[in-house]
């Protein structure tokens, strides 16, 4: 605690309120987890992540009945029990909390070797806890004056890196001293990025005692709509895939790109993965390998959709082998990328530490 007159304005006078020595903050951000699998707190989480409009656009009026009245009604139930066959209960939450947060040490260490103490590396999630508002307060309160806000998102799509920003935005809307503010872009296609889900795929093929006959990249997916108006998501999984072929010296057709997690009624982007893996199992390909590049961090959508409604599809059509190769999460060839990434967006902030 610093008390009145007290911080780094030397000439201050004593009633002058303190100001704590400038620093620069670097705040990541990941999608959210609940924080339990219990009714409410499903309710709760889904409550907030549904009604972003980014997320889904349909008028209010139209959509908000359905989802308090219908929606809401059920699917915490259906939620907490998915959440259930993947949460860590020892640490009570979800894996995404705990990758989150190792991901972020691992981060703030490298930075720390780099920079000293004038970086502070914290983490936030744009739906439930911890919420970007606060960590935004409390990156202001220990005095940075400059923040680099990441969304843990190698692919730009509005439903995730823009709502992110969006709560970043709105959280400095709060700030009396709102602090110099910029967005870490996109990097689906920097070479780190790539090395590092080649190095995945090596590692992961290294361990079998065979070659699958196709990898399949499955990507989350969107409603086509949105690539029409102007999204570039399904344009970037694209180049990712290619360049992920091209790093691991594969022939044209060996990486087959996909989209899971459809929702609702209308055309979302295709190949679906959970029918295109059925497919794959009718023509033959009777061992696939599955990777999930859009995801940061393993998550519901990649320990329980992918490894079990995608893996299920696949062996109920005649598939006998079926390997899930892990997000990045916190290894090392991941940590290296986004650590370059950040460096690169502190450029002209921060000098290395000499």
């Amino acid at each position: 605690m610093i008390r009145p007159g007290e911080g780094r304005l030397t000439h201050a006078p004593q009633s002058h309120p303190p100001v704590r020595t400038a620093r620069i903050g670097v705040l990541l951000a990941n999608l959210g987890t609940p924080d339990a699998t219990d009714y409410w707190s499903m309710r709760r989480y889904l409550n907030e992540f549904l009604s972003d409009r980014r997320v889904i656009d349909y008028p209010a009026w139209k959509w908000q009945p359905l989802l308090q009245l219908i929606i809401l009604s059920k699917r915490p139930f259906t939620s907490g029990a998915n959440y259930k066959l993947i949460w860590d209960n020892e640490r009570n939450e979800s894996p995404l909390m705990t990758i989150t947060r190792n991901q972020t040490e691992a981060v703030a260490a490298a930075l720390k070797a780099q920079y000293g103490d004038a970086v502070m590396v914290d983490f936030c999630m744009r739906y439930g806890n911890p919420s970007t508002e606060s960590k935004v307060r409390a990156m202001v309160e220990a005095g940075c004056e400059k923040i680099l806000f990441c969304p843990l998102y190698p692919h730009y799509a509005g439903a995730t890196s823009a709502t992110a920003n969006d709560q970043f935005f709105r959280a400095l809307m709060k700030e009396k001293r709102q602090p110099a503010a910029r967005t870490l872009p996109e990097y689906f296609d920097h070479p780190l990025y790539i090395d590092a889900l080649a190095q995945s795929v090596e590692a992961a093929y290294a361990g079998l005692d065979h070659k699958p006959d196709v990898l399949v990249a499955s990507y989350h997916g969107m409603p086509k709509r949105y690539l029409m108006e102007g999204d570039p998501y399904h344009c970037q999984c694209q180049k990712t895939s290619r360049l992920l072929r091209e790093r691991l010296g594969w022939d044209k057709g060996a990486i087959d790109t996909t989209f899971q997690s459809v929702f609702g009624t209308e055309e979302w982007l295709r190949p679906y993965t959970v029918e295109h893996v059925a497919e794959l199992a009718r023509q033959g390909k009777k061992r696939i390998a599955v990777i999930a590049p859009a995801f940061s961090a393993d998550c519901i959508e990649t320990l329980e959709e992918i490894n079990g409604e995608i893996r299920e599809s696949f062996e109920h059509a005649g598939g006998e082998v079926f390997t899930y190769i892990p997000c990045l999460n916190a290894e090392a060839a991941h940590i290296t990328a986004l650590t370059a990434v950040i460096r690169e967006n502190l450029a002209g902030w921060i000098a290395p530490a000499e």
